[in-house]
């Protein structure tokens, strides 16, 4: 099968503008998520942006980019557009501000998505998921989080699992502790990471917004509510992600002392 990672960027960021563009590596942080995903076995990674200037450094360090309306509301929309101009069987939507995620973790997603479309009920979209850290039991980057996105999931379906829910609020809640979490790790965090089937990447542009996904602002929420299936494969550990500037001096740190 044909697997092709796609990258939405854009240059707006209300906590970090210009993220793709950030350099002080001595490389732009859309690089070097492109080059962790060309370390993949995708056949192919594509770079879908608005914005000229990130057409124009993509273009200069030899990575494929196209041109996508700057009316698209969300990367998925971003990446179906992409996507009308090329073939492929597994369609990979990676977020460009996630610069260490491990080209395993990819190759699992490919992996785990070429189950799921096979399967007796096959899954729409599959996604990864990762266990909590066991620190923090509470607060930020804990699953009381609400910019912690939770996945409830069922057991192993032969080889991968179904996604029953995501949700930003403490699910499952402990009634028995009162909502006091005691081992964070029994959650899963879901992970912005999707592979779609060609078909059902453009399927989902014509699925209306969802009740769910607008009470809790998870497009994935709309799939679900529609009825179909989100398979999800569990790895170890997240990869740091750069939403802010805190967040990307310490991967500059980070790359440099290695």
């Amino acid at each position: 099968m044909k697997s092709v990672i796609v990258i939405p960027a854009r240059y707006a960021s209300s906590r970090l503008p210009g993220k793709p563009l950030l350099a002080e590596t001595g490389k732009p942080l859309i690089q070097h998520t492109y080059e962790q995903a060309a370390m993949s076995d995708a056949d192919e990674v594509i770079v879908a942006t608005d914005d000229t200037r990130i057409q124009e450094a993509v273009s200069a360090f030899g990575g494929r980019v196209v041109m996508t309306s700057p009316a698209h509301e969300s990367g998925t929309a971003r990446v179906a557009e992409a996507a009308r101009d090329f073939k492929a069987d597994i369609v990979i939507n990676m977020q460009g501000d996630e610069p260490e995620t491990e080209p395993e973790s990819l190759n699992h997603l490919i992996n785990i998505h070429q189950k799921a479309m096979s399967a007796e009920q096959p899954a729409f979209v599959s996604t990864l998921v990762c266990p909590f850290s066991p620190q923090p039991v509470s607060g930020a980057g804990s699953p009381e989080d609400p910019s912690c996105v939770k996945a409830v999931l069922s057991a192993d379906q032969g080889g991968f699992r179904k996604a029953l829910y995501f949700s930003r609020s403490l699910v499952p809640f402990p009634r028995d502790e009162n909502g006091c979490i005691s081992n964070p790790s029994s959650y899963y965090l879901h992970l912005g990471i999707y592979a779609f089937s060609m078909e059902s990447l453009q399927r989902f542009e014509s699925l209306p917004e969802s009740r769910l996904e607008r009470t809790e602002k998870l497009e994935q929420l709309r799939i679900l509510e529609a009825g179909y299936v989100v398979a999800a494969g569990v790895i170890d550990a997240a990869p740091p992600g750069v939403d802010t500037p805190e967040d990307y001096a310490a991967f500059v740190r980070r790359y440099k002392s290695r």
